[in-house]
């Protein structure tokens, strides 16, 4: 398991992209949802640079049920999960029990049986955010990559399109 955080336009999912690309490809599970059109926009680019050595999988909310159709599969590929942030704002748009869900994931990771890289998105490096649910936010993001990090078995930071090594 595999943690790459960074910010926006860091790099981080052109990384993980390249390390599954040289792994002959690999199923990406897309959590990101078109609520407008430069959304829809940015999807459909990510989608046309990736090319058909990858098999994609648009789950917005069940990242277990996702990640469980590609496990236990004869010649599964790496999965790529891209981003747990969206995913996060996906589960609070829902209402969902966010706490809940983290633990259901946490508890699923470490059965895979193949290597999955989380794409996530670095959010606690700024100021404290003006508004209660931006704090919210931050504050879930902050305490899901801690406990993804804890399970990962490497974490890298990309910044400026340049991975480095925190595990």
């Amino acid at each position: 398991m595999h943690l790459i955080l960074g910010g926006a336009r860091s790099g981080k999912s052109r990384f993980a992209e390249d390390r599954i690309n040289h792994a002959g490809g690999g199923t990406y599970i897309a959590t990101g949802r078109a609520w407008d059109t430069e959304m829809a926009n940015r999807i459909e680019l990510h989608k046309s640079t990736r090319g058909k050595i990858w098999q994609t999988i648009e789950e917005p909310l069940d990242l277990c049920a996702a990640l469980s159709s590609c496990n236990n599969r004869d010649g599964a590929k790496p999965i790529m999960v891209d981003c747990l942030t969206l995913w996060l704002t996906n589960l609070m748009l829902e209402d969902r029990d966010i706490d809940a869900e983290f633990g259901r994931l946490c508890d699923f990771l470490p059965a895979l049986d193949v290597p999955v890289l989380l794409v996530s998105n670095e959010v606690g490096f700024g100021i404290v955010p003006e508004n209660a649910m931006a704090r919210v936010f931050r504050d879930h993001a902050g305490r899901l990559h801690q406990r993804i990090a804890a399970l990962a078995d490497q974490v890298t930071l990309v910044v400026a399109g340049i991975p480095m090594s925190v595990k």
